[in-house]
């Protein structure tokens, strides 16, 4: 029942300023004329998370210029992973491609890709203590945190894609470790800025989860 639920929502869709910028139109455009499939746009990006989870994987804090090589990879991947995020939607509703098996090719893969991302980030920093949980303990919470907001959407609410830690700002958050690590050998041991993002990433999705859940409850109780 989940999925027929969710997509009678009448706003199941995250909010993204992106939408409305110039080159994100014309390139949604441009793949709406080509025929692209909104369905095989969401799928590739499973094939960017992937490639940002291999880079994470062979990143060793052991060599500093190995382990910045392999997380300026991850950081163009994971971007490449939410633009996929961005212009499948784009070319299914802007684009009037939608398909009616499009609900699970827009969330499944995304929970896919948080899983292959997150955990070999966590083997990336495995020096540092408790790395390797972390990276297992961010993919579970990153899911359990869309698992939240389709509940509240399956019980009959407006899907709340609210942070602090939503899967924008977590790619954000990650990226953002990938780029500084370049530097971080200047000032500190390499590897401790992508820990510390993978702890904040961490408490950041217990928080969501926890404001996401209030926000379901107390709906609920005033309708």
């Amino acid at each position: 029942m989940l999925p027929v639920a969710v997509t009678q929502m009448p706003n199941a869709r995250r909010p993204l300023k992106s939408r409305q910028t110039g080159w994100a139109r014309a390139l949604a455009q441009f793949l709406v004329r080509r025929r692209i499939s909104p369905n095989a746009i969401s799928v590739l990006s499973i094939f960017f998370a992937v490639g940002a989870g291999v880079a994470f994987y062979f990143a060793s804090p052991d060599n500093s210029f190995r382990y910045a090589q392999m997380l300026v990879i991850a950081a163009v991947a994971i971007q490449g992973r939410l633009l996929c995020n961005l212009l499948d939607g784009m070319v299914a509703v802007e684009g009037g491609r939608k398909t009616k098996s499009g609900e699970v090719f827009n969330d499944l893969p995304d929970r896919i890709a948080d899983t292959i991302i997150f955990v070999p980030a966590g083997y990336a920093v495995h020096t540092f203590p408790f790395g390797r949980e972390l990276g297992w303990a961010a993919a579970l919470l990153a899911v359990f945190t869309a698992y939240v907001r389709m509940m509240g959407g399956a019980a009959g609410l407006e899907q709340s894609f609210m942070g602090p830690m939503a899967k924008q700002h977590r790619m954000a958050a990650l990226t953002a470790a990938c780029v500084l690590s370049l530097f971080e050998s200047w000032v500190l041991d390499t590897g401790r800025l992508l820990w510390i993002a993978l702890i904040i990433i961490v408490l950041g999705c217990v928080v969501t989860i926890v404001l996401r859940t209030v926000k379901i409850v107390r709906g609920l109780e005033t309708r």
